[in-house]
């Protein structure tokens, strides 16, 4: 696996080979998969011969584009076993997402892994087309409704196989001010504007990605489905190099701190495939701050991640968004 960054890759081929198990048999849907962590992702559950790997993006030529590159990691005599399908996908229309995930259920039984990975980053104070602030609905609202749609599949997986899994992903950025409810209604637009206020909108994204993933671990109690949780560090993906909001001391600090797109990734395939991990854990670098290198388990989040009332908040919120997510 070559670097899709300027940034030396040291763990990722290794972590590949010794920490991923067989993924033989698995259906596994991504989100944002054109570059970065979610295109790394894919292609290590390629290496790893997963049977379906569903590819959530916008229609463009960069999606094609990384189907095909996906498609190259198929190993010599198992372009038969492994199936890449691209589904389109755009996270800032809940009916693309509602679209999306009934084309999934049309043709599949059931999903062994839903890795809620697609985000965006600092982005101006816009509304979507349907009334929510584009970070939040793109990195929280559309992936809490991709998820209570699919659920039933990942039901159906960890009927017969004894486990299925949510895998969102957060970031450094979750750290800051608690969880508001006017970032999750139907404010676009009117959330600050565009200088640090895209930057406190982002933050709040981020957090509801933690915040989600433990209320729904609470919710999944007694389940064979694990809900996890993952950063990336500083990792220099698309979504860093190409940020509005890049500035100077953010690219000083990427020079001597950030890690590359692949080690970066380590997180977010351990909470997809580790052997080990459990429902409600949280997994990121553990060097320099947590910006760089091998992956470790979060032994105590902060306070804003793991306040219960913030965990009802993001439930209400989100379920007035998209509808009732039943868990039974």
């Amino acid at each position: 696996m070559g670097s899709t960054t300027s940034k030396p890759t040291y763990y990722l081929p290794a972590f590949v080979k010794t920490e991923i198990p067989s993924l033989q048999s698995k259906t596994v849907v991504i989100t944002g998969c054109t570059s970065g962590t979610g295109l790394v992702a894919a292609k290590a559950s390629v290496k790893k011969g997963v049977a379906n790997l569903l590819l959530l993006n916008r229609p463009s030529e960069r999606a094609t584009k990384a189907e095909q590159i996906i498609k190259a990691e198929i190993g010599e005599g198992q372009q038969q076993t492994i199936n890449v399908e691209t589904i389109p996908c755009d996270l800032q229309d809940f009916e693309s997402v509602r679209s999306a995930a009934n084309t999934i259920k049309e043709k599949y039984d059931s999903i062994d892994v839903l890795c809620n990975n697609a985000g965006i980053m600092a982005v101006k104070d816009s509304p979507t087309k349907d009334g929510y602030d584009t970070q939040m609905q793109t990195n929280h609202l559309s992936h809490f409704l991709l998820t209570k749609e699919l659920f039933p599949l990942l039901k159906k997986a960890a009927d017969l196989k004894g486990e299925a899994r949510i895998v969102n992903h957060s970031s450094l950025a979750r750290e800051g001010k608690p969880l508001k409810e006017k970032y999750q209604g139907k404010n676009g637009g009117n959330l600050g504007g565009d200088g640090l206020a895209k930057w406190e909108r982002y933050h709040q994204t981020k957090l509801a990605n933690v915040v989600f993933s433990l209320a729904l671990a609470d919710r999944l109690k007694g389940t064979k489905i694990k809900s996890l949780c993952a950063a990336p560090g500083f990792s220099m993906t698309n979504l860093q190099v190409n940020s509005e909001g890049m500035n100077w001391f953010m690219w000083l600090i990427a020079r001597f701190a950030a890690q590359s797109a692949e080690d970066g990734t380590m997180p977010l395939l351990t909470c997809m495939y580790g052997q080990q991990v459990k429902s409600g854990e949280f997994w990121e670098p553990t060097r320099m701050a947590k910006m760089n290198g091998p992956v470790g388990r979060v032994e105590q989040l902060s306070k804003v991640c793991t306040d219960k009332e913030s965990r009802n908040l993001l439930w209400k919120a989100s379920e007035e968004a998209c509808g009732a997510f039943q868990i039974s």
